[in-house]
């Protein structure tokens, strides 16, 4: 496999002479950083690009897959992880191309560095998950923790004797609430 950075140009006229023929095509691409959000292909990431082109009169259709490897940060428990990409991709080049539908076909050349990068963008995740169950950081340890870890209570609290809370079963107080401890309101 061969990569480029910026462009990667195809000649296509092959494909145009022989209507109707199946040609493959896998390349590599790295290109500048693409990012959704908490999600990102690095720059300098390879790009996998497995296609095969088949010419329909003028046009050039390119059917295939292309794979990264995105880098996220998880939305709950907000540690990095790396999640692998893959954008199934049928697409059509043609010599006048209707923008945002088509891409162009120019002197029996076709570009597809602007596909794999709409491709990539478009499978990246908004709202990546490290793994379906995280349950998140545990919000009364500081730092914040994904899970508590085994034979340590969530509440740092635990064990500590104090007056203010002789329940152990009620969650322990915000201390912003504790002007409302005072409030009476008449009945």
């Amino acid at each position: 496999m061969t990569g480029q950075r910026e462009s990667i140009l195809i000649s296509v006229a092959q494909v145009l002479r022989r209507a109707g023929v199946q040609h493959p095509l896998q390349r590599s691409a790295w290109l500048d950083e693409l990012r959704v959000g908490d999600a990102a292909v690095p720059a300098d990431s390879e790009i996998v690009i497995d296609l095969v082109l088949e010419a329909t009169g003028t046009a050039v259709v390119a059917t295939g897959t292309v794979r990264a490897v995105a880098s996220c940060n998880c939305r709950r428990c907000l540690e990095p992880f790396d999640q692998p990409v893959e954008a199934t991709i049928r697409e059509i080049f043609e010599p006048r191309p209707t923008e945002g539908e088509t891409y162009p076909l120019v002197s029996e050349h076709i570009d597809v560095v602007p596909l794999v990068r709409d491709a990539v963008l478009l499978s990246l995740p908004l709202a990546p998950l490290c793994r379906a169950d995280c349950p998140g950081p545990a919000p009364e340890r500081f730092p914040a923790m994904a899970e508590v870890p085994e034979g340590e209570a969530a509440d740092p609290e635990v064990g500590r004797e104090t007056e203010a809370q002789p329940d152990r079963n009620e969650p322990p107080r915000d201390p912003r609430w504790a002007a409302l401890d005072q409030l009476q309101l008449d009945r």
